[in-house]
């Protein structure tokens, strides 16, 4: 009985099929060994070229053998039972080395070159097919051209110069897709390029022009801008002339649409971000300061550039923040597009410092850039976020810098944006680059410190005892927080004398001389720890232990967890520590330190607590994360498979969470909290609960498209398993890290990792392991365009999912077989799957999943032609997703209701949900939104709906 034929890729990992079976080849020296042959296919590979490729310069004695051992394993994979020393069909003696025996119709290298090569016949006469041909060849992509194989191997020159015909393909698509006027079609692939290749000018020169072709030129000068930033950091040197005059190009089409006015559309949705902290309303004491910014800030019209201010000088607690936040309340009617704010945390006792591209991601999703938009890297980042600003005015407040170089990326490049900085460095890096207009703030004069006084005493009570209140004022070195905290002392007991407020701090030797230093180290205990006695034991003691919280701020649960009581008995020990602003409630329920405040009571929390008690408390802080996030994960992908956490020690009492709702507030608000617990657990002995709180946050992280934070727990959770040495995590982190890799398109690492974690899966006999890993292969052959991969995938993912008797897994995965049966054409067995699907999701009371499954019961009805089945359906699952708040997905479905209606010859319904859809796309800033417009305007290849 003849073989099925084999089929080999190359153009990504080294895979090989004989019919729907996958062969293993043997250990990383064969798949280099095939690789070198696949590469070369069709002509003779020299022993001596192989031994390089295997060894490099320094091959063993016996390396000739073992390329022969090789050669009869390969033969024998290729062909069972094929007599030994026999020379078979495929791998044959030729010329002194071997050659592989394939062609275009088994290789996917080959059909790649096949594809290019028509296209380029066709490309003078029909540009819009020669983008059609090289869009199905870079398609048959999955990576690098043989990844995955041993560093050595993949340095050899016939690997990289297959490379370089994919840069040369995306090139020539990028090409014909502008002549053809069609540049989505080729964009997802010139993206992918250009962040593999950042520095290659003329691929990063066709993805400008082609985002511009497609309207989104914004995008395009940001793309620019980070490359021209990238020249001369790395390179030093300047864009070259392909770049310049790609950016000119873009430069004057905007100035022709200038002239020209554009033709009516609808107009483009933006919510204007509000994040201003709160104002102190008894602001006092810095009037000459005020009115020197006031005067900065009042005349600025769209047309001035950037204003920078920066607090230099400023020593810890001379009033940095108050200043700016008051000064911005002040202003911000005259910045209509919204106010921006960010703690960078600069100068945190913690060290947990924010970086830069945190910040910038959490600008870009306040001003509403949906993350598949947001590109890899800060500098591109950086770019896109000033993309996103240009034409409007915006106030930013970015408060706590380290450095100059700590606010660049986040420095607004519009005119008639206003931004303010806070640092006790002089910044004079931006005075001298950015043209900042520099202040500094000094501590309170007798005057100045008397009035604060006035405004948190009373003018009564100060004036009876002035001597009294300057004596205060001086023992607190004119300091804001340290006057605040005593203030809040003498507020506590109206009856109190000054005068005795004043000897009590005196006797407790009340310099604070140590301020003047800027480092976080000062010594404050002189005011602090007077102002602490006031408070009750219990309330000492969580004082001390918030200190080990390692976020940025904290909620009453948290600090609960910290002391390991119950949270009616902490509320009231909060209450008495911001009483005496020892902490801040700075906005509702969440809660923070000054970071003076906050070394202080690590040094107190240091002397009066064993290590085993911290490692207690900070145990207890953990475990709370840990169980409120796996609630979370349960309600918001219930067929999702986390490992059960560890049993929570006693004292921790995790969030109760009702629905997905709740879920998802719990975890947006504890967003940067549940970052920073992943660092410091790894960090320290709680690796193993690094990684159940890592994987715990993958249905937010993807619901919410935060896919750049998602990555780096990943890698977190990954390096922290393989520290364990233990597989099963190692399997869990694999998959983990591979599907987040997959969202953000970097497909080339997903797959290789995905299929090593089903490997383990399979090792460790772990079924539901392996079902889901399945699943999100079935996703990635989705990506690549191969809708029958990924249906087999999700089948075997579902007869898994029924042996295991996971019925809330096995409903979510009937709907994407369903899914897959519907865009393969095959509609009547995708209603069958999707509506037992939805009988059980319903059971389950999972509402995602009814949309989802909604969605694609509709979509097989619609292409059957039972256009009010269609129209049902839909509806069934708008009204499920406007109620869990997922607008993409909405616009999505309303696109497909306008086709429903315009199949039905209903223009008017049409076009209401084709607007409905465009204004949800264009308040996400999201380039589908140009396809619901050609359907709007007849470009689609349809008639209007008019």
């Amino acid at each position: 009985m003849p073989l099925e034929p084999v089929r080999f890729a190359v153009l990504g990992p080294v895979r090989v099929w004989r019919g729907e079976t996958e062969l293993e080849p043997g250990g990383p020296q064969e798949r280099a060994f095939l690789a070198l042959l696949l590469v070369r296919a069709g002509q003779p590979v020299a022993v001596d070229e192989i031994v390089d490729v295997l060894w490099g310069t320094r091959p063993p004695r016996s390396a000739v053998n073992v390329v022969r051992r090789h050669v009869g394993s390969l033969r024998r994979l290729l062909e069972p039972g094929l007599a030994p020393r026999a020379a078979g069909r495929w791998l044959m003696r030729d010329a002194g080395g071997y050659r592989l025996v394939t062609d275009g119709d088994c290789l996917d290298l080959l059909r790649f070159r096949a594809l290019r090569e028509a296209a380029r016949r066709v490309t003078g006469e029909s540009p819009v097919r020669a983008v059609e041909l090289l869009t199905e060849a870079l398609s048959l992509w999955q990576g690098p051209v043989a990844a995955g194989l041993p560093e050595q191997a993949r340095a050899h020159p016939a690997f990289g110069a297959a490379d370089r015909e994919r840069l040369a393909a995306v090139r020539e698509a990028a090409d014909a897709a502008l002549r053809a006027g069609t540049p989505d079609a080729i964009l997802p692939q010139l993206q992918l390029a250009a962040t593999d290749h950042p520095l290659d000018e003329p691929v990063q020169a066709g993805l400008i022009l082609a985002l511009a072709a497609a309207g989104r030129r914004p995008e395009a000068l940001g793309v620019y801008d980070a490359v021209r930033l990238r020249l001369a950091e790395e390179l030093g040197i300047d864009p070259g002339p392909e770049l310049r005059e790609a950016h000119e190009a873009v430069l004057k089409s905007a100035t022709a649409d200038e002239v020209s006015p554009p033709a009516p559309s609808a107009p483009a949705a933006f919510t204007a971000p509000a994040q201003l902290p709160y104002d102190i309303p008894a602001f006092t004491g810095r009037h000459a300061e005020l009115d020197e910014i006031l005067a900065l800030s009042g005349g600025a019209e769209p047309s001035a550039g950037t204003v920078v201010i920066s607090a230099i000088g400023g020593m810890a607690g001379v009033g940095k923040t108050t200043l700016a936040v008051h000064w911005a309340h002040r202003v911000a009617d005259r910045f209509p597009d919204g106010q921006l704010y960010v703690n960078l945390r600069g100068f945190d006792p913690s060290g947990a410092v924010m970086e830069p591209g945190e910040a910038v991601r959490g600008f870009l999703d306040a001003l509403g850039v949906p993350p598949d938009r947001v590109p890899h890297g800060v500098d591109a980042q950086a770019a896109l976020y000033r993309s996103v600003l240009a034409g409007r005015r915006v106030l930013v407040v970015l408060d706590n810098a380290r450095d100059s170089d700590h606010v660049r990326p986040l420095l607004p490049g519009s005119p008639g944006c206003l931004a303010i900085v806070t640092s006790r460095d002089e910044l004079s890096g931006l005075v001298a680059a950015h043209g900042a207009r520099a202040l500094t703030l000094r501590p309170f004069d007798l005057a100045q410190a008397r009035a604060f006084l006035v405004g948190r005493l009373g003018a009564e009570r100060v004036e009876a005892e002035p001597d009294a209140a300057d004596e205060i004022g001086a023992l607190c070195a004119g300091l804001p927080l340290a006057l605040a905290c005593v203030a809040a002392r003498a507020a506590v007991h109206p009856h109190f004398p000054l005068a005795a407020v004043a000897a009590e701090l005196r006797e407790a030797h009340g310099s604070l001389d140590a301020f003047a230093r800027s480092d976080a180290s000062v010594d404050v205990s002189t005011v602090f720890s007077w102002s602490s006695r006031e408070v009750s034991d219990p309330a000492a003691r969580l004082f001390r232990l918030l200190a080990l919280h390692p976020g940025p701020d904290f909620s009453l649960p948290a600090a609960a967890a910290l002391a390991g009581l119950p949270v009616r008995r902490t509320r009231p020990l909060l209450a008495e520590l911001t009483g005496l602003h020892l902490v801040t409630e700075h906005s509702p329920g969440r809660y923070a330190f000054h970071d003076l405040l906050r070394a202080h009571a690590a040094e107190l929390v240091d002397e009066e607590h064993t290590d085993d008690e911290r490692q207690a408390a900070l145990h207890r802080l953990h475990h709370h994360y840990l169980h409120t996030a796996h609630t979370a994960d349960r309600l918001l992908a219930p067929a999702s498979d986390p490992l059960p956490p560890p049993p929570a020690p006693e004292g921790v009492h995790p969030e109760p969470l009702a629905d997905d709702d709740q879920a998802l507030a719990w975890l947006t608000a504890e967003h940067a909290v549940l970052l920073a617990v992943v660092d410091t657990a790894a960090a320290g002995v709680q690796e193993r609960l690094a990684c159940h709180l890592a994987w715990s946050l993958e249905p937010f992280f993807d619901r919410r498209g935060h896919w750049h934070d998602g990555l780096a727990v990943q890698r977190v959770a990954l390096d922290a398993a393989r520290r364990l040495a233990d597989p099963v995590l190692e399997a869990r982190g694999l998959r983990g890290l591979g599907r987040i890799e997959g969202r953000l398109g970097l497909h080339g690492d997903a797959v290789p990792r995905l299929e090593r974690a089903l490997a383990l899966f399979t090792e460790l006999g772990d079924d539901a392991g392996r079902a889901h890993t399945h699943r999100s292969l079935g996703w990635e052959r989705d990506q690549q365009g191969d809708l029958p991969g990924a249906l087999r995938h999700n089948q075997l993912a579902l007869d898994l999912f029924r042996a295991l008797g996971d019925r809330a897994a096995q409903a979510s995965v009937l709907n994407s077989v369903g899914w897959y049966h519907a865009l393969l054409g095959e509609y009547q067995q995708a209603l069958t799957h999707c509506f037992e699907a939805l009988t059980m999701l319903q059971e389950l009371g999972d509402r995602y999943g009814q949309a989802a499954t909604w969605d694609s019961i509709a979509y097989a009805h619609q292409h059957l032609g039972r256009h009010p089945h269609a129209l049902l359906g839909y509806r069934n699952a708008l009204a499920l997703l406007r109620d869990l708040g997922v607008p993409y997905v909405e616009a999505d479905i309303l696109t497909r209701v306008g086709d429903t209606h315009r199949a039905m010859g209903d223009h008017d319904s049409a076009r209401t949900a084709w607007e409905q859809a465009l204004t949800l796309l264009r308040s996400l800033d999201h380039p589908d939104a140009e396809r619901v417009q050609a359907r709007l305007s007849g470009r689609d290849g349809h008639a209007g709906a008019c």
